[in-house]
């Protein structure tokens, strides 16, 4: 006990003593080494709050948005790629990180007060929270969707025949975002009733019949034709 007590006192004499009696040296490595240390707690911190087992530790995520994403493409489809929580709600840049960190934040009071601690709680704030996350991506463009779709790496030919028209009209001159047409792909949508939708149909397309969306669209076209023309017999 009495050698951890004159351990500490030195301790404490040499953090005490004026720099004067160190040298340059010694305070430029010691600052570089605490530096160091600093930096990498920080950034081990930041990767563990980034990851998916972070984001469902939480039951109110785990048993209402996540079940959600699990009956979705971005969760299991053909290719095998797998969209988690930080794919679509952090930005991969360290700086755009950073900000919707501390953007996020204020999510931690919800937590303490419980906003959303049950299944009623949540659908009763649910359209409120869609709206603020659809705000957020119209506003920096949709950029965690493009974190993995590139408008440049498209291949318009490969899309549906309507879907490339509204991509080469509105997508790619910048005029829309990714957002304003997919909501609802990972998570349900709330009741959308008095909604204003996010993309409208421009008026220069307005009476226009646009590019079937598929096959089965078209089916559905020859068959209400077929039927109407019976009704009209």
């Amino acid at each position: 006990m009495a050698l951890a007590k004159r351990f500490l006192l030195w301790v404490w004499k040499i953090l005490t003593t004026p720099a004067a009696t160190l040298s340059l040296a010694f305070l430029t490595l010691g600052g570089f080494v605490g530096g160091v240390i600093f930096w990498g707690a920080f950034n081990t911190a930041l990767e563990l709050t980034n990851t998916e087992e972070f984001c469902v530790s939480c039951h109110e995520m785990r048993t209402n948005v996540f079940e959600e994403l699990t009956r979705t493409v971005h969760f299991s489809n053909r290719s095998g790629v797998r969209a988690s929580c930080p794919d679509c709600h952090v930005p991969h840049e360290w700086t755009d990180k950073i900000a919707r960190k501390m953007q996020a934040s204020k999510e931690v009071w919800g937590k303490i007060f419980g906003t959303i601690n049950t299944r009623e709680k949540f659908l009763d704030h649910r359209l409120e929270l869609a709206k603020h996350e659809w705000a957020r991506l119209k506003a920096n463009d949709s950029l965690e969707c493009r974190n993995c779709h590139s408008s440049a790496a498209m291949d318009l030919s490969k899309q549906t025949q309507r879907a490339a028209e509204i991509h080469t009209r509105y997508l790619l001159p910048g005029k829309a975002t990714c957002i304003d047409c997919h909501k609802g792909i990972a998570h349900e949508l709330p009741n959308m009733q008095g909604v204003e939708p996010g993309w409208k149909l421009p008026p220069e397309l307005e009476g226009e019949k646009l590019p079937s969306a598929s096959a089965i669209d078209e089916l559905k076209r020859v068959m209400d034709t077929a039927h109407s023309a019976a009704l009209a017999n």
